[in-house]
């Protein structure tokens, strides 16, 4: 449904910046996998699973959507890890994210046995795990990890046959322990966070000057504003807690696409952007927060309001960020 919402920007927009160097995605490296602009390697082999193929999921020849397939020897255990570079790059927020669509996909027999924050590259607190059992009615395990190390996500899932679970986790594990970082400082702290409802906001004190937008992993305590329901799903507004009328944002899946209501410099209105994967676009501005109905309408891409974003920002692998404003992009 969100793609419904990115696909009316501009096409300049929707490809990655033409001007761009290519960028591989992956190398080989005796028995590792290297993301060369993430400073990310991964094993070849580990936890019984081994590299089955690797590419781009998107973006091609920009190497900021990468992914590396694994099996077991038999084929029934399958693991994907994917390098990517949202541009509102948060682990725990991925993590929630692939929380909810985990548990929507695999039905309600599904149950989260585990969801910590481990220790990786030699940091603690670095990484997310979360582990499923049950899933696809007690047919399937599976499992899932996140690590934010510089401006880029890591993410690890693993899935297979309810009766290898043991197998499943070894997996996991073993890919995650083996994940190499050129920088390791470059890891952030993270931890695995789920979102009550705001409290009365009569004991919220009023937004302030440094509380123009929120800022991703390790930020503001978040809670939930509203929920937003479309014909495909609920959608959650997320706030600072104990803030009243400040920023907003509304995560739209478990691959980085967050809208983003930030606040003015003046503080007397909102703009609008959407992040996701290499780029950011940004559209007008707001005199209050637009209702649950114009959110739906937007997360529907029906809201004539964002048919074309005024600027968009596209990330680079190799740092480089390349500001296009409409008239440009109509040239």
């Amino acid at each position: 449904m969100i793609s419904a919402v990115l696909a009316l920007t501009l096409p300049a927009a929707a490809r990655a910046d033409e001007t761009a160097p290519v960028q591989e995605a992956w190398t080989a490296t005796g028995d590792m996998l290297r993301a060369g602009a993430a400073g990310i390697s991964a094993p070849q082999q580990a936890g019984g699973l081994s590299l089955s193929k690797s590419g781009e999921a998107s973006n091609g020849g920009s190497g900021i959507d990468n992914y590396a397939q694994y099996l077991s020897q038999d084929g029934a255990i399958q693991a994907t890890l994917y390098i990517y570079l949202p541009s509102y790059a948060d682990a725990s927020l991925a993590a929630y994210m692939t929380d909810k669509a985990i548990m929507s996909r695999f039905g309600a027999k599904t149950r989260r046995t585990a969801y910590d924050t481990v220790r990786v590259g030699g940091r603690d607190g670095g990484a997310i795990r979360a582990v499923y059992e049950d899933a696809a009615d007690g047919a399937l395990t599976t499992a899932a990890a996140f690590v934010h190390a510089g401006r880029w996500l890591a993410k690890i899932r693993v899935t297979g046959p309810a009766e290898r679970q043991r197998e499943v986790l070894a997996g996991l594990d073993g890919m995650l322990s083996s994940l190499r970082f050129d920088d390791a400082a470059s890891i952030h702290s993270t931890r695995a966070v789920s979102y009550a409802d705001c409290a009365d906001s009569a004991s919220a004190r009023a937004a302030g000057a440094d509380d123009l937008a929120l800022k991703p992993e390790g930020g503001a305590a978040l809670c939930v504003r509203s929920r937003i329901e479309t014909a495909d799903g609920s959608y959650e507004m997320l706030q600072a807690q104990g803030v009243k009328d400040g920023p907003v944002i509304i995560p739209a899946d478990d691959m980085g696409t967050v809208l983003a209501f930030d606040r003015t410099a003046s503080g007397r209105g909102y703009r609008l952007s959407i992040h996701s994967v290499g780029r950011t676009d940004f559209y007008g501005t707001y005199a209050r927060l637009p209702g649950a109905q114009q959110i739906a309408a937007m997360l529907n891409g029906k809201d004539p309001q964002i048919a074309q974003a005024s600027s968009t920002a596209d990330y680079a692998a190799n740092g480089k960020v390349t500001v296009r404003h409409a008239q440009d992009k109509a040239n």
